[in-house]
């Protein structure tokens, strides 16, 4: 393993909650009196095209829920979808630390459709900690898709062998590792951040 100069990170489950998962959409079908299934098929059957930036979040909403006249506004529907995101604040520490020692290239790698993943960067600032963006909605490719791991090393010229990917499904970190990546599964910011110093990454501590 070479020297270690850049960081990808998946978003939704290590730095974030989940933008619009199973759970979430099942609350939504909950709150707005959805037929549970059939929005669910229908997500399932939009999801690919929302992620990778080929429908909007407007003609997502067409699709998945306003088929048919509601008793809501589609601005009440994506307040909703916003309104799930949560930091997860002990990672956001150790994301803070890395940043702070301005020795590495640090990134997003994630799937997200466009309209959210814009919304998680503003609210959160995860733009004081990231370079640069490769979600999936720009790329049009997502993960496990090896097609993004690709671009996104080919774009940043960086040595595969001095990438970690941190993420925490493990099918996502195995195309990483094909192509030379170290990967870490995501559990805990503790578990991370015993992971990083094995890697010979050690955070600074911002303040100390």
């Amino acid at each position: 393993m070479g020297n270690i100069s850049a960081l990808f990170w998946d978003i939704g489950g290590v730095v974030l909650s989940n933008g619009w998962d199973e759970s979430a959409r099942a609350e939504a079908a909950r709150r707005f009196s959805l037929d549970s299934v059939d929005f669910e098929g229908r997500h399932r059957r939009a999801e690919d095209e929302f992620e990778t930036g080929k429908i909007s979040l407007e003609t997502y909403l067409d699709r998945t829920a306003f088929f048919r006249e509601r008793p809501f506004t589609t601005d009440q529907f994506k307040n909703f979808i916003f309104a799930q995101s949560r930091e997860n604040k002990e990672t956001r520490v150790v994301l803070d630390e890395l940043t702070a020692t301005r020795r590495y290239f640090l990134a997003t790698l994630n799937n997200e459709s466009e309209e959210l993943n814009g919304y998680r960067i503003r609210k959160f600032d995860l733009a004081r900690n990231f370079a640069a963006f490769f979600t999936s909605c720009y790329l049009r490719a997502r993960k496990p898709d090896a097609l993004i791991y690709q671009l996104t090393l080919g774009i940043t010229q960086r040595p595969p062998e001095e990438c970690i990917f941190i993420d925490d499904r493990p099918a996502n970190l195995e195309p990483a590792k094909a192509l030379g990546m170290t990967t870490i599964l995501f559990r805990s910011a503790a578990e991370l951040r015993a992971s990083l110093a094995e890697s010979g990454v050690r955070p600074a501590f911002v303040g100390g």
